[in-house]
């Protein structure tokens, strides 16, 4: 599939969109989340015929739904990001060299940035907008299961774009077959950054085909550990959060983790997740704390590492701090990861010792988002180390270039 074309033109828009100053774009975010929130009867139909190809029971179908208080949200979230502050053209640092020139580190769009990603319609929104707000044009690539709703979506942003008198190119959606993939995976020369989002088969696929620089946004295998100092309530109140919020979303808790001196507390820690009808695949040890429990079944291999996305959680008991440790390096994704516990100095190892994008202390998994760390939205939780990690905003969608200033230095 030759998409030369269309990648020429988001690369010409790209160029135009950066003439664009923020008061301009500013407004026309708004007016979008006004558009989207006026239109919305319009994309959530087309959004029902992408359900009605999915079973209920599908992980994915809550990923794919479309509901008239999440577009709300989505109008929100783009209120937020028209709001903040631009990081285009921040300068990060400033030297003066000893000849008295002057070298500044100043902050850019990337130019064209691809994103591929898994049902999840409202990341058309979020990509757009974060993309638009930092002068970037922004290339989708979604999934057959959310056609129509992508295609409701971006019809909508081009219609805004139009009447504000910007290039509509500014975003393209690609066609859904996978042939589109391959094509934007090899679009050197086009595309500056991938940014792939959904299944850990579809990152690490983007990963080992691009010929164009990758930011990971893994899968989100998250671990909460119950320390012996940890608070019941607090705890119970935690996991259940953390599990049944929205268990299809990257943040999602996957293992408890409990100290074996608190296995007594495992019933009240669990016991709000059986109105929640969450099936608990337990160890041994765990399994006989909670052989009361209504939806419990026995933990085998495949229970520990593995991300859920459903109302389904691993207990794992462990005899410290160390082997819960232990256990979130071998089974994590370096995603988001928590300690419920009173003891300030267990807490203080936890946080330094784990080696993930969010670590929290008495805090559930459901806040690593960027619109919860007051970054408007996110683009994606990175979870690799270079250039970006965690949620993936506004200053991540930039890269910097120097500047360089003087009165006719010369270099002997």
């Amino acid at each position: 599939m030759n998409l030369n074309g269309i990648f020429e033109r988001a690369v010409e828009a790209s160029r135009a969109v950066q003439l664009l100053d923020e008061e301009r774009i500013d407004r026309t975010l708004r007016r979008l989340a006004d558009e989207a929130v006026r239109r919305r009867e319009y994309i959530l139909s087309e959004n029902a015929k992408d359900l009605a190809r999915m079973e209920p029971a599908d992980p994915m179908y809550d990923r794919l739904l479309l509901t008239p208080e999440r577009i709300e949200g989505i109008a929100a979230d783009m209120r937020n990001v028209a709001s903040l502050a631009s990081p285009v053209g921040e300068t990060l640092s400033e030297t003066v060299r000893p000849n008295g020139m002057t070298i500044r580190k100043v902050r850019v769009p990337f130019g064209v940035i691809g994103a591929i990603y898994e049902a999840r319609p409202n990341v058309s929104f979020d990509i757009f907008g974060l993309c638009f707000k930092t002068q970037n044009a922004s290339a989708l690539k979604g999934g057959k299961n959310a056609q129509r709703s992508n295609e409701a979506i971006v019809r909508v942003i081009k219609d805004v774009l139009k009447a504000e008198g910007i290039d509509e190119n500014v975003v393209t959606l690609l066609p859904a077959e996978r042939d589109a993939t391959a094509a934007m995976l090899g679009a050197v020369g086009y595309i500056d950054l991938i940014i792939p989002r959904g299944s850990a088969s579809l990152i690490e696929y983007v990963r080992d085909n691009s010929r164009i620089p990758v930011i990971e946004t893994g899968a989100g295998v998250c671990h909460a550990y119950f320390d012996r100092a940890g608070d019941t309530a607090m705890g119970a109140g935690i996991v259940f959060n953390a599990k049944t919020r929205r268990p299809s979303v990257c943040n999602t808790l996957d293992t408890l983790i409990v100290h074996s001196s608190r296995l007594q507390e495992l019933p009240a820690l669990c016991e709000k997740l059986a109105t929640g009808e969450v099936t608990i695949y337990a160890d041994d040890r765990a399994h006989g704390a909670l052989k009361d429990y209504p939806r419990l079944q026995k933990a085998d291999e495949n229970s520990f590492g593995t991300e859920f996305l459903s109302l389904t959680m691993s207990v794992k008991t462990v005899d410290s701090l160390d082997e819960a440790l232990e256990h979130i390096a071998r089974h994590g994704s370096r995603h988001s990861e928590s300690i419920i516990t009173d003891d300030a100095q267990t807490a203080r190892d936890f946080l330094r010792r784990v080696d993930a994008a969010c670590v929290y202390h008495n805090v559930s998994t459901a806040f690593t988002d960027g619109a919860q760390f007051g970054f408007g939205a996110e683009i994606g939780i990175s979870t690799q180390k270079l250039h970006a990690r965690g949620p993936m905003a506004l200053p991540e969608l930039t890269s910097y270039k120097y500047i360089i200033e003087g009165n006719g230095q010369t270099r002997s």
